[in-house]
């Protein structure tokens, strides 16, 4: 045998060697999975309450972000709610957070439902500037959405499928959606899961729909292998595991990255670390390049939205777990708002439709619009005291959950038993001061996307005689039960106006919502 054919059988050999199966199988990889969700644009460091310093700020988390790559096979991920929230965001409907994404090179995100927000044309625009996939597999309809990608990233093949709550159709207003299908996140799950399976080393799923949704998931779906969850802004300080299955999430705003090191040898995940990393500015490094680009966005927008419109002498209280759960002085102030431009008797508006408090001194247009950033307008219309009692009862029906659908309210107090059961927790309600008469007829004014069944608010619906059609508003103005509707003017545009002619407020709480004894 020559020498050059032995030097070719032994090349063959170790070739053989590298790629055959049974060795790939054999070998160790360890893989980093970064993740986030519920981004909501907030570019910037945040205040954290208690005067703890400030958490957050996309420069100091895509420093984290390089640092972390470095050190193994990596693979940036986001799990919904990216794109809507903070002015930030919303001022460039979502195109500075993918300008942003595109920059710190993610590689895959999956749909929230508040991505939706802008409709869907702008959705579509979106999709088409990312540099990478944009995920939904429970979505139908969506130009450019793709159900699932395949990675290649450290010798393995990573499928990561995309799903997103199928309450979208209530947790976005109802126009933003039309002719859009949505099947259940586990019925999409499983029909991928059994044709990828076979075809790669690792199945991620990235979901937006909850973190008890996602145990949910991990339990009822075989062949996962890691859930990165978002939706309930779960601050999961260690990875879950259920069914043999790897749950993460990464709690809100970009204030904490999710790190997650998998060990995977003999064709499986054989161990696992995750953790929370705090992205606190006054102990971290910036981005120069990501620094640049927050910089040059948030110029606009103080150009834009820096301009004084009152003062207040209290914290305007907005924040979630706030206003989603009990009477606050900012609810009860835009509620009055409402109430006072409508000339309604009453005014309830969601807790969810609230997004963020108002710190005490001068007021910009900037926190206005940071407080109430959807596009919503008044409407005023009648309901029975009945229905009216439907609307509260259906408010504090999941409260426990700190649900969006909870009401704040002008122009009438009730009490409510919390442990009550769904449906029946209200208890009394007053009008005026005067006892709720359910045959008489009140004038209520709210927001458009509660009249569309936003936040599951149906009676508002079948007050006007049947659901209502978004883009022939004609059809709504035919309706002898409305009373006011103005879609030409947003909501926190009526509560610059009203500030600028109140230029000095010290809102409280009045006890218009109680907690039976």
């Amino acid at each position: 045998m020559s020498l050059d054919f032995s030097r070719f059988i032994l090349v063959l050999f170790l070739i053989w060697s590298v790629f055959s199966p049974e060795v790939v199988n054999a070998r160790e990889v360890r893989l980093r999975l970064i993740h986030l969700n519920d981004f909501h644009g907030f570019a910037l460091p945040q205040k954290v309450p208690g005067g703890e310093g400030e958490e957050g700020g996309a420069a100091y988390m895509a420093y984290q972000v390089e640092q972390l790559r470095r050190q193994h096979p990596t693979l940036l991920l986001a799990a919904g709610d990216m794109v809507h929230g903070d002015n930030w965001a919303n001022l460039f409907k979502g195109a500075s957070v993918i300008a942003l994404m595109n920059l710190m090179g993610f590689d895959a995100m999956a749909l929230g439902n508040h991505d939706f927000n802008y409709g869907q044309q702008v959705l579509e625009q979106l999709i088409a500037a990312a540099c990478f996939p944009v995920l939904g597999a429970n979505v139908q309809g969506v130009k450019g959405l793709q159900a699932f990608v395949v990675k290649s990233v450290g010798g393995l093949r990573v499928a990561l499928i995309g799903v997103v709550t199928s309450d979208v159709p209530v947790t976005t207003h109802p126009r933003n959606v039309m002719g859009l299908t949505f099947v259940s996140p586990e019925e999409a799950v499983r029909a991928l899961v059994g044709k990828l399976r076979p075809q790669v080393d690792l199945v991620i799923v990235i979901s937006h729909q909850g973190y008890a949704q996602d145990r949910e998931l991990a339990a009822r779906v075989p062949g996962l292998d890691v859930i990165v969850g978002g939706h309930s802004h779960t601050k999961l300080e260690e990875p879950a595991v259920v069914a043999g299955v790897i749950i993460v999430q990464a709690y809100e705003h970009g204030r904490r990255l999710g790190v997650l090191d998998l060990t995977w040898r003999d064709g499986k995940i054989v161990a696992h670390e995750g953790r929370l990393l705090p992205i606190r500015p006054a102990s971290g490094q910036s981005d120069p390049k990501v620094a640049a680009l927050v910089a040059r966005y948030q110029k606009k927008v103080d150009q834009v939205l820096g301009e004084p419109v009152g003062y207040t002498d209290v914290v305007l209280e907005g924040d979630s777990e706030l206003v989603r759960t009990r009477e606050t002085n900012l609810g009860n102030l835009v509620a009055d708002i409402i109430r006072a431009k409508t000339k309604a008797e009453v005014a309830l508006i969601n807790g969810g439709s609230i997004r963020k408090s108002i710190p005490p001194g001068s007021i910009r247009r900037r926190e206005v619009y940071a407080a109430l950033p959807f596009d919503n307008y008044l409407v005023a219309l009648r309901l029975t005291g009945r229905q009216l009692k439907e609307a509260l009862e259906h408010g504090v029906s999941k409260v426990e959950e700190h649900a969006g659908a909870f009401p704040q309210v002008s122009g009438l107090s009730f009490t409510y038993d919390p442990k009550g059961p769904p449906g029946s927790r209200v208890r009394e309600v007053l009008v005026g001061g005067q006892p709720l008469e359910m045959t008489r007829e009140y004038v209520v004014a709210t927001n458009d996307f509660l009249v569309a069944g936003g936040d599951g608010y149906r009676m508002f619906q079948e007050a006007l005689g049947g659901p209502t059609g978004y883009e022939n508003v004609g059809g709504v103005l035919k309706s002898p039960k409305l009373v006011y509707v103005n879609p030409g003017r947003w909501l926190r545009e009526e509560v610059v106006d009203f500030l600028r002619a109140h230029p000095r407020l010290a809102p409280r709480v009045e006890g218009r919502i109680r907690e039976s004894q």
